[in-house]
Order: structure tokens, then sequence, then C-alpha cells
């Protein structure tokens, strides 16, 4: 028996300060970033998706701008439903139908179609090397002609359902000077407006891109096609609809007191659409598909 003071210890027992922690298997959280995409990633995601837009079959990129011709046309029905009422001055008229019309862009980059004046941003694919000219082209023709036969289903549909007729003819003829007031101006007017629009369009589609979520590209893209409806643009796809839809309303009986409503034949339409289809692909393969690939790819390009 130990009697010399010190502190007895039990025979074989250690005394430890280890502290013994269970662990459990590691989740990983994912992480999520609010932030839009940079400029150069939102080129990268924009050339991606050109090159996708070549692998499409013949048939389903046809069906998908069917698609884009229907939606851009119901904006464009909605924009002729806001503005046809008479006490409302031009502005907020103009402004509040740019907001309407938006719903065609919105229906487009959130459900999924191919847009001809969006498909201009190919061009940084073919300066890009990733895509050929012979690919692109027929993406641009085969969605051209898709979107219209979207606009013109669309217009025979709306024509069966008495929509021209609503608010006592009121749409009929908004339908008929809208139209009138496309096919009225020179030809260069047109192709200059056509410039204009989608060099906003195509920038509005880039903010689709850019976005994380549904809601970011729906207030993303309110300005831009907002603004170039209020500013009497023209964009060849929306035409697809204004213009045959003024020409059945004329047709129906609407719109005789219209200024320039004479002008509003098959023979308008083509000559509206001839310009604006050539200002639009200048308007976004130049001034906004290859100023952005310069910009933001070139550098790796070369490489």
């Amino acid at each position: 028996m130990p009697n010399n003071g010190t502190p007895a210890t039990n025979a074989g027992t250690t005394q430890s300060n280890e502290v013994h922690v269970t662990t459990q298997p590691s989740i990983l959280t994912p992480i999520i970033n609010v932030n839009a995409l940079t400029p150069a990633e939102t080129e990268e995601a924009v050339e991606k998706a050109g090159v996708t837009k070549t692998q499409l079959t013949g048939g389903k990129a046809f069906v998908s701008a069917m698609f884009a011709g229907a939606f851009i046309g119901f904006g464009a029905l909605f924009f002729l439903i806001v503005t046809c009422d008479p006490a409302m001055t031009w502005g907020p008229k103009r402004f509040v139908g740019g907001l309407a019309f938006c719903m065609g862009l919105v229906l487009v980059l959130c459900c999924g179609a191919e847009l001809f004046t969006g498909n201009s941003l190919m061009a940084s694919d073919l300066a890009a090397h990733k895509i050929s000219w012979p690919a692109m082209l027929k993406n641009w023709v085969i969605v051209w002609f898709g979107n219209l036969a979207g606009a013109l289903v669309l217009v025979t549909l709306i024509a069966l359902a008495g929509t021209m007729g609503l608010n006592d003819g009121a749409v009929g003829n908004t339908a008929v000077a809208t139209a009138a007031s496309k096919i009225t101006p020179d030809w260069f007017t047109l192709f200059f407006r056509g410039i204009l629009c989608n060099i906003l369009v195509c920038l509005a589609v880039r903010i689709g891109f850019s976005a994380r979520s549904v809601a970011d590209k729906v207030l993303g893209i309110l300005l831009p096609i907002a603004g170039f409806v209020a500013m009497g643009f023209e964009h060849c796809v929306a035409n697809m609809f204004f213009l045959p839809v003024g020409l059945v309303s004329k047709m129906l009986g609407f719109g005789a007191q219209a200024a320039g409503a004479d002008a509003v034949t098959v023979q308008g339409i083509l000559y509206n659409l001839s310009a604006a289809t050539l200002g639009n692909i200048v308007g976004g393969a130049i001034f906004v598909a290859l100023a952005y690939w310069f910009v933001n790819a070139k550098k790796n390009a070369t490489k």
C-alpha cells in the first residue's frame, strides 16, 4: 500500500485526455450561384447553342420554328389588343403594347423554339470555325419558313375564332392600320429599322443565355423587347403575323378607313419582309454576334 503521499492509480489503468468524435458521412451541398454569366461565359453558351442548332434534323428544326412563329404571333396579337384602345395616348400606348409583345420572346426563350432573328447569333460560331456556311444557311432557311408557317397557322386560327371583331372591331381596324404602317415606308427605311430591331432582340437573347433562372430571363428581356416595339423597328418574324393578319382583317371588312390600307396586299407583305429580313440579319449577325465574338472569343479562336 503506497504511503508516500502520491495519488494512487489502479494497476494497468491508463488515463487519456483524448476526445473521440464520431463522424458521419459528409453530404455535398450544391453551390447555388445567383450571379449572371459573364459576357465571355455568355458568348460560350451562345456558341454552344449554335452548334446544337445545326445538329437538329430538318423536321425538328421546322416544327420548333413553327412554335416560335406562333409564340411571336401571340405576342403580336397581345400588342394589337392592348393598342386598339383609343383612350390611350401615343407614348403610353406604345410602351404598354411593347410590354405585351414581350410575351412572345418569353415563350420562345422559356419554352424552347427556333427563332430566325435570334439564330443570327450563329454568325459567332461561323467566325469561331465551329460550324460551316452551308450548315448555318440551311438552318436559317428552314427556320425562316418554319416561323412563317407557324405565324400563318395562328392567323388562321384567330380569324376563325373571330378575334378581329373584339372591341366592336377595333382589333381588326388596328391590325389593318398596323400592317399599312409597316408597308408604306420606303425599302431602305424598313431595312435600317430591321437592323436596329435585331440589335435589341439579339441583346435580349444574350441576356436570356446569361440568366440563371426563368425570372432572370423574363425580367432581363422586358426592356429591350418593349423598347424595339415602342420605337417602331421592324422584326421580320413579328411581321409574318402582323402583315397577314392585317390582310385577312382587310378581307373581312375591317380597317377600310385606315391610312394606306390599299397597300396591304401580298406584294406589300413580301416588300416588307425582304427589307426586314435582310436588316435583321445585318443587325444580329454583324452588330451583335460578330462584335461579341471579337471582344470575348477572338484570342481563344486564334490560339
